[in-house]
């Protein structure tokens, strides 16, 4: 299949050629169809695989050729879980709408209030926002979404996850008429609150999966080693990040504290690194992102905030330093290579703290993983065995052996004996004490009488 043959407006195929698009992915085959004939949809597919334009598509395509519902409410809007994916689905639909009537605006927690409402008042037709800053501008009425067409939510089980259930829900009700279409994607339909919450805002929608919720890349080479402790992870982080050959790469950590601190350590080894946290504010992280897809910056040293949703086509190596403590993070963390048909190449080091998130890495990916090694870099460390449970033991033997281990009981102190009381279930007896002479000898005279 072509994008030519999608029946596309001609504008927007125009477009669609310029920019270099020739032949739609899996997802975008069975999306793009499906939304623009009004569906309703629940989606999910693989990281990197071109899930942005499976929904920006059909919404230009439903801008372009229907009337809009309103001339003062957005058209589109589109939620996202993190500013970093909303930045790089907004330069997307940029592309798509330069040198067009249609407005886009982005509209982020972390920036200028004042100078988004300013924005919103000149009233867009697309909006890429995050939820929670996008429903206080909605709970302020600096903008209403009465003639919205079309709500778009990316990553929904994300969003769910990081606690903006609320702040859907009011963006649903706001917009809650019958001309509204609803498109939701999610990494796995798999995700009970997804389905629930599908239930609460989509009419009818059809259901698409690509592959597995977690299908693995096949255009990445993963590779596993094992170390020791911090110095040894650092010793082989020092030697790849040498002998590989990459345009740039991205180093996952699994603290705020260790992206600095690994940065501060290869900047003095004369590698051009950079670090990422969420402890930076926006406007930081935004000057960090920029200059590393920029070039800038050949090292990015990150947490899991950088795990999804950005678009960088010059990184071909990907160092997984600690091992992600969320299991499905994996998949996303070596998504940022191998991306549009590239090779890449996703290396972890595995230590005795990363060992059980290995383990449940392995079982994700459904495969027994073996692992490489360097030789000047060999490590002590083998693995963990698996704790063995102790069963409580009915054997003949045991019993015996409870049978044969004497009872204790605790003697009873001499009060306790002289006053006869009664200890448990057996009653202590008072000894009589033995007659003197004279009592035996009257006690016979009595007998006698």
């Amino acid at each position: 299949m072509q994008f030519s043959d999608l029946g596309l407006e001609r504008r927007l195929m125009t477009t669609v050629e310029h920019l270099g698009f020739t032949e739609p992915t899996e997802i975008q085959q069975q999306a793009i169809p499906a939304a623009m004939q009004g569906h309703d949809l629940i989606a999910s597919s693989k990281t990197g695989s071109g899930k942005t334009l499976a929904f920006i598509i059909p919404a230009l395509q439903r801008v372009v050729k229907n009337r809009a519902l309103s001339k003062r409410d957005p058209r589109v809007v589109i939620l996202t879980p993190t500013r970093e994916l909303a930045k790089q689905v907004f330069s997307q639909l940029r592309l798509f709408t330069a040198n067009t009537q249609f407005k886009a605006v982005l509209i982020l927690g972390g920036e200028n209030f004042n100078d988004q409402v300013k924005v919103l008042e000149k009233e867009p037709h697309f909006i890429v926002a995050t939820p929670g800053r996008l429903a206080d501008h909605l709970t302020q009425g600096h903008f209403y979404l009465n003639g919205l067409e079309l709500l778009i939510l990316d990553e929904a089980d994300r969003m769910l996850d990081l606690g903006f259930a609320k702040q859907l829900s009011q963006i649903n009700k706001a917009a809650d008429h019958r001309k509204r279409q609803t498109l939701l994607f999610s990494a796995t339909l798999d995700h009970a609150q997804v389905n629930d919450f599908a239930k609460e805002l989509l009419k009818k929608p059809k259901r698409i999966a690509i592959g597995g919720a977690f299908t693995e890349h096949k255009d990445i080479n993963k590779r596993f080693y094992l170390s020791d402790n911090l110095d040894h992870k650092e010793a082989l982080l020092q030697h790849f990040l040498t002998a590989e050959k990459y345009q740039q790469a991205i180093i996952f950590t699994a603290t705020r504290s260790d992206t600095e601190r690994l940065a501060g350590i290869l900047t003095k080894q004369e590698f051009n690194a950079v670090a990422l946290s969420g402890e930076l504010n926006q406007s930081q992280r935004n000057q960090i992102m920029e200059s590393f897809s920029k070039g800038q910056h050949k090292i990015l040293v990150t947490t899991d905030l950088a795990s999804r949703g950005l678009d960088l086509v010059n990184v071909s190596l990907v160092i997984n330093f600690d091992m992600p403590k969320h299991t499905e993070e994996f998949i996303h963390r070596i998504g940022r290579t191998g991306r549009a048909g590239s090779q890449g190449d996703a290396i972890a080091f595995v230590g005795p703290k990363d060992w059980l998130s290995f383990k449940n890495v392995e079982g994700l990916l459904e495969q027994t993983i073996s692992f490489e090694q360097v030789d000047s870099l060999k490590a002590k460390f083998k693995g963990l065995k698996p704790k063995k449970i102790k069963a409580k033991s009915t054997s003949s033997k045991a019993k015996s052996r409870v049978k044969e281990q004497p009872i204790k009981v605790k003697k009873a102190t001499k009060k306790v004996f002289h006053a006869a009381q009664d200890v448990g279930d057996m009653p202590i007896i008072k000894r009589k004490k033995p007659l003197s002479a004279q009592q035996l000898e009257d006690s016979d005279l009595n007998e006698a009488d």
